[in-house]
């Protein structure tokens, strides 16, 4: 009997806030990060089949050109500073997918798009800290891709569109990032509204405009209501641009709605058979 292949999902998820999920609750908000941890937790429940392997773009990497994380056995890369001395033993031994990064050099060749190697580099705090709520058993081979500089969102369109039948072969393709990202404005009231109407803004281009539109408005973000409020700059977002892209004709569901400092934050799906 031929084997059913089941399409795997394209996601945007937002990663919290340093190793945030491990550490005690803030005395001064105790459910902070508890619906967002949730969600992660969640997770696996949400997609037809547990994934072959995960592509990872985290909006922790930058580099001149894509760039794939090419080691069999990446360390984490404890990207943050001043947590607890226990935020910096945390352990996520995934394995690494230098098979997987030999094909998506190929495809984003393809497309006309040059990639590089990085056989050193460990999994940044956007990907092992995630993760390490989604997929505890670390049992699951990841390929990170890094962001481009000059973080043009119709390239990282692009990219997500040269690596869309990556899915087809149970890929999941994950977009690390916040759709809020401004810790200077975190604790100002002033922003909640104007977090509210871009969370808005980015459900309707996702979830309601027609797919087609979808580029246009992405490549636009900008223009948004609130959005270099929410995003003065825009590298937490950008991981959002490649699953859109990877995402092809499909609409998106907003998977999950919160709220961390009163500012809205939101995770998208596509492909997904809830949406």
């Amino acid at each position: 009997m031929a084997e059913v292949r089941v399409r795997q999902l394209a996601i945007f998820l937002p990663h919290g806030g340093g190793p945030c999920f491990f550490m005690d609750p803030p005395a001064d908000d105790p459910t902070r990060w508890v619906a967002l941890e949730r969600y992660l937790r969640g997770l696996p429940d949400m997609l037809p089949q547990k994934p072959a392997a995960l592509l990872v773009v985290s909006a922790h990497w930058e580099m001149p050109i894509p760039t794939l994380l090419t080691g069999a056995h990446p360390p984490l890369l404890f990207d943050y500073s001043n947590f607890p001395p226990h935020t910096y033993r945390l352990t996520y031994p995934a394995p690494g997918a230098p098979a997987l990064a030999v094909r998506v050099k190929r495809l984003l060749a393809d497309a006309g798009i040059e990639s590089g190697e990085d056989a050193v580099r460990g999994y940044d705090h956007g990907i092992f800290v995630p993760l390490k709520v989604s997929f505890p058993a670390a049992d699951i081979p990841i390929l990170q891709l890094s962001l481009q500089a000059g973080l043009d969102p119709a390239r990282h369109f692009a990219i997500g569109g040269a690596l869309r039948q990556l899915r087809d072969d149970n890929i999941l393709i994950i977009g690390s990032g916040l759709s809020f990202h401004n810790l200077r404005g975190l604790g100002n009231p002033a922003l909640s509204a104007p977090s509210a109407a871009f969370d808005r803004w980015l459900s309707e281009t996702l979830c309601e405009r027609p797919a087609e539109a979808r580029e246009a408005s992405l490549t636009a973000w900008s223009e948004a209501p609130g959005a270099r409020l929410c995003h003065p700059r825009e590298e937490h977002l950008l991981p959002l641009m490649v699953v859109a892209g990877a995402a092809g004709g499909e609409a998106g569901r907003q998977a999950f709605s919160g709220t961390i400092w009163g500012k809205a934050v939101s995770a998208f799906h596509f492909g997904d058979r809830a949406g």
